[in-house]
C-alpha cells in the first residue's frame, strides 16, 4: 500500500461525474493541493460512456495528466493494475453492488456512508474485506472535526469527572431538502425504506458514529419514532416546487434513550422538517456531556448545525467557551480523513465501524417499531 512517505496512492473513483456529492464534496476533498503528494487520481467510472469520458476529461485537467474512463460494472476499474484504492460515491442502494467487485479484486476501498442499504449489505462487505485482507475507509468524516478531538482531550484529562449522562437535541430543518416535507427531485429515493437513505440511516448514522467514537458503545436502546410529515413536496433543480406531492411513511422524529457500556445514561431527540434560520430562535444542535465535576456542551444554530460531521459546533466547558481552530467546511473535513488514511493514522472509520453503527441503527428501528427495549449485540 502506498503512503504519503513514498509514491502517491493511485485512486480510481466511481461516481465522480459532473454533479452530485462526489463532484461537490468527496472529489474536491481528495484533490486538495495539500494531498497531491499522497494521492493521484488515475481513473474514473460512471454509469455511461459519455459521462465517463466527460468526467475523465474534466479531472484530467485538474490533476494535470490523462485520467482513464470506465463505465458500467465496477469490475472494470477494480481490475486496473495501476489502481491501489477505489473510491465509491453512489446512492446507498448501489453500495453493495459497486463495492463487492472492488473487494474481490483485492483493492483497498473508500465507501461513502451508509456503506450499504441495510445491515446485511454492510456485513457482506465487511466479510469480503476481511477475506481479502484489504484496507477500508468509510465516509464517516465527523471523526475528523477538531471540536471532537478537543472534547476527547478534555474527557481524557478528567476535568469533568466520571461521565454520568449525555443529552442531545438535533433539528434537520426543511431548509435542507433531502427529507420531508420538501425534497429535491434527486432525493426522492430517500422516502423508500429499502433504499437505506432515510433520516435514521444517513444523518443519524453519521451522528451516532461521532457519539460512540467519543463516549463509547451502547448496550441497549429504548426508542420511539413518529411520522409527522406524511407527505413531501418535490422541488426542481431550481429549488422551486414542481407541484408534485409524494407520500412519506419514513419516520422524521426519533427519541432514543439507552445506556452506554460506561454506565452513562443517554437521551437523544432528533426532529426534522421544521422551519429554521433567522427569526425562529431554533438551535439546530445541542450536545451535553455531564460529569460529576462539570459539563461539556457543544451547540450550533447554523442551518447545517445538525450535521456536526460537516459543520463544527461551538464548544463550552462549564459554561465557558473553548476556542478551537476548527476546519472551515465539509471539504476540509473530508480532506482530513483522506490525510489520516494516507498517514496510516487510526482516526478514520472502517467497514467494521460501519457494521457497528448499522447494528445500532437496526436496534433503534426495532425498538421504535416493536415498542420494547433492545439490547445492542455487536458481532
Amino acid at each position: 500500500m502506498a503512503s504519503s512517505s513514498s509514491s502517491p496512492i493511485k485512486v480510481g473513483f466511481v461516481g465522480l461525474s459532473a454533479t452530485g456529492w462526489a463532484a461537490t464534496v468527496s472529489g474536491p476533498a481528495l484533490l486538495q493541493p495539500s494531498l497531491r503528494d499522497s494521492y493521484d487520481l488515475v481513473a474514473v467510472s460512471t454509469s455511461s460512456e459519455a459521462s465517463a469520458k466527460a468526467s475523465a476529461e474534466k479531472y484530467g485537467k485538474d490533476v494535470g495528466h490523462p485520467v482513464k474512463a470506465y463505465y458500467g460494472s465496477t469490475s472494470k476499474i477494480a481490475s486496473d493494475p495501476d489502481i491501489d484504492l477505489v473510491a465509491i460515491s453512489v446512492k446507498a442502494m448501489y453500495h453493495r453492488e459497486a463495492a463487492l467487485p472492488v473487494l474481490e479484486a483485492g483493492k483497498n476501498l473508500f465507501l461513502e456512508w451508509p456503506a450499504g442499504a441495510c445491515l446485511e449489505d454492510t456485513k457482506t462487505l465487511a466479510a469480503a474485506a476481511r477475506r481479502k485482507g484489504v484496507k477500508t475507509v468509510i465516509g464517516l468524516q465527523g471523526r475528523q472535526i477538531r471540536t471532537i478531538a478537543k472534547v476527547k482531550e478534555l474527557l481524557a484529562s478528567g476535568v469533568i469527572g466520571t461521565i454520568r449522562s449525555s443529552n442531545v437535541i438535533l433539528n434537520t430543518g426543511r431548509d435542507f431538502p433531502a427529507w420531508t416535507p420538501l425534497v429535491i427531485e434527486n432525493n426522492r429515493y430517500t422516502h423508500t425504506k429499502k433504499n437505506g437513505a432515510a433520516l435514521l440511516d444517513i444523518p443519524m448514522g453519521h451522528f451516532l458514529d461521532l457519539f460512540t467514537y467519543t463516549l463509547g458503545d451502547f448496550v441497549n436502546v429504548s426508542a420511539t419514532h413518529a411520522n409527522v410529515y406524511t407527505e413531501a413536496g418535490i422541488l426542481g433543480d431550481d429549488g422551486k416546487p414542481t407541484g408534485e406531492i409524494i407520500k412519506s411513511d419514513i419516520p422524521d422524529h426519533f427519541s432514543v434513550a439507552g445506556f452506554l457500556k460506561s454506565g452513562a445514561l443517554v437521551n437523544i431527540f432528533w426532529r426534522a422538517g421544521y422551519k429554521s434560520g433567522e427569526g425562529t430562535g431554533r438551535q439546530q444542535f445541542v450536545w451535553e456531556i455531564d460529569g460529576e465535576e462539570g459539563t461539556i456542551r457543544m451547540e450550533s444554530d447554523d442551518l447545517m448545525g445538525w450535521f456536526p460531521s460537516g459543520c463544527e459546533p461551538d464548544l463550552f466547558l462549564n459554561g465557558k467557551k473553548v476556542e478551537v481552530d476548527t476546519l472551515k467546511n465539509l471539504v476540509e473535513i473530508l480532506a482530513s480523513g483522506w490525510r489520516a488514511f494516507a498517514k496510516r493514522e487510526t482516526t478514520y472509520a472502517t467497514i467494521e465501524d460501519a457494521v457497528k453503527i448499522r447494528t445500532l441503527l437496526q436496534a433503534i428501528d426495532e425498538s421504535a417499531t416493536e415498542g420494547h427495549k433492545v439490547d445492542v449485540v455487536y458481532d
